[in-house]
């Protein structure tokens, strides 16, 4: 049997925390999975994985053939992908998850762009905002916008992201223009995206801080939909630049308190498992991403 599939599979049951998970993955059968691990054992004369009904365990030989396990693989895969590079064109396979509302947005033309490019590339698409478990879930590279939590996942980043203080005209006109953060006390209302904190935290142009607690009139999870309610004059709203960037140069959304500062600029980051051999085609697709987005983004409103 093929000791290189064995070694694959053992990886997979790992990662994924189970044999049932790995098999759903690999798109086979527990039994069969269950087979290539006990003719690992048999071959190497040790346990590799302690099995229960409930649970599973690395031995400290199994830890240390899992370590041996990925450094075999990956360089397998990068002299396999070494040798067809010099006679293909990037293809196969990206299963990539992505926010909803920045995917909807602006990845789908840079995706298509990139298709247009490199053809005979085919994306998984999973759209969604919940963080993903991108190694128990099968994804080769996720893009997150967030201040990334302490994590073993190898990050790149893409672009940024500001936040933008905005309301409507019809907003302002019933409730007034703030002049400063301590304005924001005076009767205001805001639309609060679910997770992001109740709290406004503003610097001002001599590195003065302050904070402020707004009212909440809204609580959503989706930006489009609470930009659409600022439009209509529901409340304030501090939301990302790429969701109401349209929205501003339109006139229906203004900026407020610019010479202050929400000290949020975030960065877009493609994230991916670490210690694993990484397919050409990701490396393009993370790299293209860099360069069609930058820095400076089109959908950049406020001057930093």
């Amino acid at each position: 049997m093929n000791l290189l599939e064995d070694m694959q599979a053992f990886v997979r049951v790992v990662e994924a925390g189970s044999i049932t998970q790995a098999a759903a993955q690999m798109d086979t059968v527990k039994s069969a999975i269950s087979q290539r691990l006990s003719r690992l054992e048999s071959r190497m004369g040790v346990q590799l994985i302690i099995r229960t009904t409930r649970s599973q365990k690395l031995t400290e030989a199994g830890h240390n053939y899992y370590q041996s396990c990925l450094n075999i693989l990956d360089q397998v895969a990068i002299a396999e992908a070494s040798l067809k590079q010099q006679n293909t064109a990037l293809a196969g396979p990206i299963k990539i998850a992505v926010p909803l509302s920045f995917g909807l947005n602006h990845l789908n033309q840079a995706f298509r762009q990139f298709n247009r490019i490199h053809p005979e590339v085919m994306f998984q698409i999973d759209f969604n905002d919940r963080l993903v478990d991108l190694v128990n879930e099968g994804f080769d590279v996720g893009i997150r916008i967030a201040q990334l939590r302490d994590s073993n996942l190898v990050a790149k980043k893409i672009t940024q992201t500001q936040l933008v203080l905005c309301a409507s005209p019809s907003y302002l006109a019933e409730y007034g223009t703030p002049e400063h953060p301590n304005d924001l006390k005076n009767g205001h209302v805001k639309l609060k995206y679910s997770q992001s904190p109740d709290v406004w935290k503003f610097t001002d142009q001599a590195g003065a801080q302050c904070q402020v607690k707004v009212p909440n009139k809204m609580i959503c999870n989706n930006g489009e939909f609470m930009c659409d309610a600022a439009i209509d004059g529901q409340g304030l709203l501090l939301i990302p630049d790429f969701l109401c960037y349209k929205a501003i140069k339109a006139g229906q959304l203004i900026p407020l308190l610019c010479a202050h500062k929400t000290n949020q600029v975030l960065n877009a980051y493609a994230v991916y498992p670490p210690n694993r051999y990484v397919p050409m085609r990701v490396k393009k697709l993370v790299n293209f991403l860099s360069a069609y987005f930058g820095d400076k983004p089109y959908w950049q409103v406020l001057e930093e």
